[in-house]
């Protein structure tokens, strides 16, 4: 004898599939814009979330022949919650870091997102899911060219290298006070005297870069110049 009726199973496997759609939505945009996390884990990811959810709604209905003397006590959130907590290590999984930078965390709060899509779906609540799935699509698709006009605090670390008495450091410093929009958060300076060079180190903080390139041709003039090397995006 089935646990769970015909009608029942038709309903619960609607419900798979209406969330496998929902995260195919998101999962379709991660995977054009070249994410690990695309189509098919988005996808398998709310879906399973149904299913957990699915499972936590029917424990009565898998234990009801259990008696009232029975050590078994049921907890229909119990599975869900775990479902929430474990998203965070597949979550942590999609964030990549690197020198200076970190990707993945739309990526990460997507797939957080979806698992609360799929419990949702599982629950019967279709239209906070289906709603959920239709801003976060807005957001994903919409604000992408939007983001791309900001203008953001762009940080980078400057280290020119020089001869001393030829190039000293009130001329290297000159030039970035030259522009009032760029802020020396930091400089420092060293002296080898083994190689008769002297390294002036500079971290810069401007909203944009449009002007890095002249601040580069600058520096790069001044007499008696050995290097300038430009590093992006070093936040220490």
């Amino acid at each position: 004898m089935s646990l769970i009726e015909f009608s029942d199973s038709g309903r619960l496997v609607c419900q798979l599939l209406t969330a496998a759609f929902l995260g195919g939505l998101i999962g379709l945009e991660r995977e054009m814009h070249g994410e690990s996390a695309g189509f098919r884990t988005n996808i398998m990811i709310c879906m399973s979330a149904c299913l957990m959810m699915q499972v936590s709604l029917n424990m009565e209905t898998l234990f009801r022949h259990l008696d009232t003397n029975a050590a078994v006590r049921l907890d229909p959130g119990r599975i869900a919650s775990y479902a929430v907590a474990g998203m965070g290590f597949l979550g942590g999984g999609a964030i990549i870091k690197g020198s200076g930078s970190v990707r993945g965390l739309t990526t990460a709060a997507g797939l957080w997102m979806l698992t609360g899509v799929g419990l949702a779906v599982g629950a019967g609540f279709y239209l906070p899911a289906v709603m959920t799935v239709l801003i976060a699509a807005m957001v994903l698709y919409g604000l992408r060219r939007f983001k791309g006009r900001l203008q953001r605090e762009k940080r980078a670390s400057i280290t020119v290298v020089a001869t001393p008495g030829i190039c000293d450091w009130p001329s290297v410093e000159a030039v970035f006070n030259r522009d009032g929009s760029i802020t020396v958060e930091r400089r420092s300076y060293r002296n080898n005297f083994a190689q008769n060079i002297a390294v002036y180190d500079f971290r810069i903080l401007s909203i944009g870069e449009r002007q890095w390139q002249e601040i580069y041709n600058q520096l790069a003039a001044l007499k008696g110049v050995i290097e300038v090397s430009w590093t992006y995006g070093i936040v220490v």
